[in-house]
């Protein structure tokens, strides 16, 4: 990715979404207007145990995603977490957009870092199948997706998605349409 598009990805981000860094797990708390939580599985069950409940899973992710992005290209941001302020080498598609300093310790050896890679593609739904069934079990976390605008985020986790939208109604519109796949906890965890 070339330093004119790392530019204009964090002018989209600084203009859409200013009170947090790029980091899916920090966005609920400032962007809780336009925030919901979607679980993956029935009566809020975290991990998938057969192929049955990951279709289930994989179901789910791609309905919202659909809804979101259908039509369009997106950008699949993947973080990569170290101890190390060096870019890390990563997968030939996504390219380094910037790098966090999540946790800022005296100790180098426990600062923390966030690497961004951001890969720009078309939407399809079950594109990402294999990368979201590997967040479904936990084995790669962080990963989120927008538009080219990045005034959407469908930020899965193992156990279901945050989705941030562009104004309190369309969070409530696309909530209710996915009601039986929200929490019972008012919270909305």
């Amino acid at each position: 990715m070339s330093g004119g598009v790392q530019t204009v990805l964090t002018d989209l981000w600084q203009r859409r979404w200013p009170d947090c860094p790029p980091v899916g797990y920090k966005l609920r708390d400032p962007y809780r207007d336009v925030w919901v939580r979607f679980h993956s599985l029935p009566e809020s069950k975290r991990y998938a145990t057969d192929e049955s409940e990951y279709a289930v899973v994989l179901r789910r992710y791609n309905t919202v995603l659909d809804e979101l992005f259908a039509g369009g290209d997106v950008y699949v941001i993947t973080p990569v977490w170290t101890t190390e302020s060096e870019v890390p080498p990563f997968q030939p598609d996504a390219r380094y957009w910037q790098s966090l300093l999540v946790e800022d310790d005296p100790d180098p050896e426990f600062r923390t870092y966030c690497h961004l890679f951001a890969a720009r593609r078309p939407w399809r739904h079950g594109c990402l199948d294999e990368l979201l069934r590997n967040v479904a079990d936990d084995k790669v976390a962080g990963i989120f997706v927008t538009d080219t605008q990045m005034r959407r985020i469908h930020y899965p986790y193992d156990g279901g998605a945050d989705v941030f939208l562009t104004t309190p109604e369309e969070r409530d519109r696309t909530r209710d349409r996915h009601a039986h796949w929200l929490s019972a906890s008012p919270s909305g965890l």
